[in-house]
């Protein structure tokens, strides 16, 4: 006897990215989807055959062939190839809930693309969605019926964890979360690069480096209940070389950081009123 599919509303991904892929590929791994039940399109690029190829979800050439068959419409495209979507969507997406992951796109101007859509979510994810191990903070034009809310914060969650919040802070969220492992990559870049002009042969350096980012983001998960001053604490001693170091930094690293998120976030604004 064949098994069933799970019940997930059937899904239309406007674009095949690496978001788009975290998302599919999260659901299938999670089984709250079946290949059947998703379907993507993209623009003259592999990505959506590519995509298809390896998840056996199907592909349609055109946004027009998907909407008649779906009832989720998730926006995964570049913010920029918004006003270019055809216009198709607005009539195809009536009575449909649109999940959109364009960055700096608020729900006013969605809901000028899909104007009668049953609702509309702003999500913004981060690339660690990739492995299931991201934060995606959501907003939602009207609040989310009980048929809504479970699938969407399904979907959301096999990328990771999922908050909600009012859209006033989104671009909060992306300058934090959503630009941030950005700022991590670099900090490792850096710690390397660090340890090189110390001498540090190159590779041990971006080794050493790489590896104290990935052990100190394993420790702060398996201590989530620890305050990360704590943590801090357990490292420095008096006197010793961490708290030479950390001496270093008075005052820089910390308006270093909320200097790095207020240009993120004001760019977000920028964007968002563009």
């Amino acid at each position: 006897m064949t098994a069933k599919p799970p019940s997930f509303p059937p899904t239309l991904f406007v674009g095949a990215g690496r978001m788009a892929s975290a998302i599919v590929q999260g659901l299938l791994a999670t089984n709250s989807a079946h290949p059947s039940q998703l379907f993507c399109t993209c623009g003259k690029d592999p990505t959506g055959p590519d995509l298809a190829k390896r998840t056996g979800i199907q592909y349609v050439p055109e946004v027009a062939d998907g909407l008649p068959r779906v009832d989720y419409v998730i926006l995964a495209c570049k913010p920029q190839q918004l006003a270019s979507l055809p216009k198709d969507l607005a009539e195809g997406s009536e009575g449909k809930l649109v999940l959109s992951i364009l960055a700096g796109i608020p729900l006013a101007r969605l809901r000028e693309v899909a104007p009668n859509a049953r609702n509309i979510v702003r999500v913004m994810p981060n690339t660690p969605a990739q492995i299931g191990k991201g934060i995606s903070a959501y907003a939602t034009d009207k609040p989310l019926s009980e048929e809504d809310r479970g699938p969407v914060e399904q979907l959301l969650s096999s990328m990771g964890q999922v908050v909600q919040l009012d859209e006033s802070h989104i671009d909060a969220v992306t300058a934090l979360s959503g630009s941030g492992p950005a700022y991590v990559f670099e900090f490792t870049r850096l710690l390397g690069e660090a340890g090189k002009q110390l001498g540090l042969p190159e590779d041990v350096a971006a080794l050493l480096a790489r590896q104290t980012v990935i052990g100190s983001a394993a420790l702060l998960e398996k201590r989530a209940e620890a305050d990360p001053v704590e943590l801090v604490r357990e490292v420095t001693s008096p006197g010793g070389t961490t708290e030479a170091a950390l001496k270093s930094f008075e005052g820089k690293f910390e308006e270093i950081v909320q200097r790095a998120l207020l240009a993120a976030r004001d760019r977000s604004r920028e964007l968002s009123s563009m």
